[in-house]
């Protein structure tokens, strides 16, 4: 039978301290499949929580008003990590199965003490969410400012070997391919809608604002199929359509695929370099392509889309057939005349079709469209004016006409 005055429960309580204790971690490892896998550390530190919540609470009981008895008097002894090993859930589950052992041995004990029990177990609860909140801000803010750190490194290209550690920290979920998207930041950014659906696109998203711009660097979260039969994975640009609503008014552009995170910045280059100019194309689709802005960016000095002009369209023309180059050169300076070019070249119009489409065939681009027709004449042009050779024809020639 239980004392009756509070001085002999509290004689009582302290004699069955270690009996209390001893149940529980019994009861623990019998329950709770979680603590019997946890390396013989940890599982010392969560009994120590448990001791820890008997001994508090019977300290408690003996003077409800003295200094407050708070959660860390019970997790204090505990090492930090853990509360990255342990889940709210699972410390709930915890102090369930301690506050079981203590009602079952008090039994029939008086009414004053079954209803300590049950406020210091609800107190204990809320306190033990407090503690996991707080560690869930801090996490959250310093993830924040590690995000930003990453996604800086990406978008000015200087970054060291601890970038992938980084990355790791971050819990970065993307494999193989990624893209850059670069907009307008909106007046009131939804992160979590953001990462809920690149998450629903099976995909994974770095988040980075720089002052009016947002920056989303994108990866796909499940790596390619080697199977023949699966499904494509899902495009960049379809995944950035779908960010759309995200990102403020303005324009979007999305920067090329790149093979890995690291080399991300490439991606980041030309996505900034074709947002600083996407003003200039009057019927911009959102999201735009930063390879459909190449002509802008190499009119405002962009190196890379110069050389991306270059190295995808002017040069493989170029090896792969001088007719080619020449009947794209024709087309482009007739007005696109079908007509006008095949007389220039002394061919039929059926050639010029032919030769048109193996263009396309070759590089992706289709002359006949006004926008793609931009594209590869300022290919040309700057191609023209990088190519040693037609620099040193242009030179030859003048020196001819100088005589």
């Amino acid at each position: 039978m239980a004392p009756k005055t509070k001085e002999q429960t509290l004689a009582w309580l302290r004699t069955i301290s270690g009996e209390l204790a001893t149940a529980t971690l019994k009861r623990l490892d019998e329950t709770l499949p979680w603590y019997g896998d946890m390396p013989p550390g940890r599982r010392s530190a969560v009994g120590l929580v448990a001791q820890n919540g008997i001994t508090s609470f019977i300290s408690w009981f003996e003077d409800p008003k003295s200094i407050p008895w708070i959660a860390a008097d019970v997790f204090g002894a505990a090492p930090r990590e853990l509360l990255r090993s342990v889940s709210l859930t699972q410390t709930l589950q915890l102090i369930r199965i301690t506050v079981e052992v203590v009602e079952e041995r008090v039994g029939d004990g008086d009414d004053v003490l079954k209803e300590a029990i049950l406020l210091y177990s609800r107190e204990i609860a809320f306190a033990a969410a407090d503690v996991y909140a707080r560690a869930a801000e801090a996490r959250g803010l310093w993830d924040a400012r590690l995000e930003a750190l990453v996604v800086d490194s990406i978008l000015s290209g200087e970054y060291d070997n601890e970038l992938p550690s980084r990355i790791a920290a971050l819990g970065w979920n993307g494999h193989g391919e990624v893209c850059v998207l670069v907009g307008t930041a909106p007046k009131m950014l939804d992160v979590d809608q953001l990462r809920r659906t690149a998450r629903h696109l099976d995909a994974d998203v770095l988040i980075g604002v720089q002052g009016s711009r947002l920056v989303l660097v994108i990866g796909r979260a499940s790596p390619a199929s080697e199977d023949p039969d699966a499904a494509p994975p899902m495009p960049f640009l379809t995944i950035a359509e779908q960010l759309e609503p995200g990102f403020g008014s303005g324009h979007l552009v999305l920067g090329p695929e790149v093979p890995t995170l690291v080399d991300a910045a490439r991606s980041a280059k030309a996505a900034l370099a074709g947002f600083a100019v996407a003003r200039s194309w009057r019927n911009a689709p959102r999201p735009t392509l930063a390879d459909d802005l190449l002509p802008e960016r190499a009119f405002a000095g962009d190196p890379l889309a110069r050389a991306t002009l270059i190295n995808k369209i002017y040069k493989p023309l170029q090896a792969h057939s001088t007719d080619l180059l020449t009947t794209l050169w024709c087309y482009l300076d007739n007005g696109r005349s079908l007509e006008a070019t095949a007389r220039e070249l002394f061919v039929h119009p059926n050639t010029v079709r032919y030769r048109l489409k193996r263009v396309s065939d070759v590089i992706g681009w289709d002359a006949t469209g006004a926008r793609e027709a931009l594209i590869l004449q300022s290919a040309l042009i700057v191609g023209s004016i990088a190519d040693p050779a037609e620099r040193k024809r242009a030179g030859q020639q003048s020196g001819s006409r100088s005589f």
